[in-house]
């Protein structure tokens, strides 16, 4: 029986953090150029990803390298208020960790300042055991490495453990090192490819 679960959290359990939606959305907001912070984040967003710069660090090359008419905490305030959560899927995967016993580990990417609201915001606590993110580990996907840390800190075995992400490339890379993975697309169908795994 498979008892370890590494899973995605933007696009699994909560909304992505900042993605291209929430950057127009901001754009919009905030009457940004929204070609000019794609083009700096693109630059940026993988340094402040990988915990080498802080959230503020990143703001002052993408958004506020010149003068603006709003603050950074309200543009940070913005961007924490983009997340919101997938109730359904949430609330399945709790009853899934104690209907089975399962150890639930979070394999992310994402800034320290992000990860560490919405952890707090969302009690994500409830769900995960623990937390390999690419700002504390200093290794994102789709890097192999931050897979084996992840599997190295779980002291599980790949053939042993199910992969729960959204993107289907993220999944391959799992496959190619023998995880079991399930593409979530929804809670309900997330639910009866786990539920297979147990029966």
């Amino acid at each position: 029986m498979k008892k370890t679960l590494f899973i995605d959290i933007g696009g699994v359990v909560l909304t992505n953090g900042w993605d291209r939606v929430a950057r127009a959305e901001a754009c919009h907001t905030f009457g940004l150029d929204q070609k000019e912070l794609d083009n700096r984040h693109a630059l940026m967003f993988d340094t402040y990803e990988l915990g080498r710069i802080s959230l503020l660090e990143y703001l002052k090359q993408v958004v506020f390298y010149t003068p603006r008419d709003f603050s950074e905490e309200q543009f940070i305030q913005f961007m924490y208020d983009q997340s919101k959560p997938y109730q359904e899927t949430i609330d399945m995967l709790i009853e899934m960790k104690k209907a089975h016993g399962l150890k639930m580990i979070a394999l992310s990417n994402e800034g320290r300042e992000l990860t560490e609201y919405r952890i707090e915001t969302f009690d994500l606590d409830r769900i995960f055991d623990f937390y390999v993110s690419s700002c504390f580990v200093g290794l994102k996907k789709p890097d192999k490495a931050i897979y084996r840390v992840a599997l190295d800190l779980a002291q599980a075995r790949p053939q042993d453990a199910i992969y729960i992400e959204d993107r289907a490339l993220f999944c391959d890379i799992g496959r190619s090192l023998g995880l079991n993975t399930i593409q979530h697309r929804d809670a309900k169908s997330t639910q009866e490819q786990l539920l297979q795994f147990f029966s």
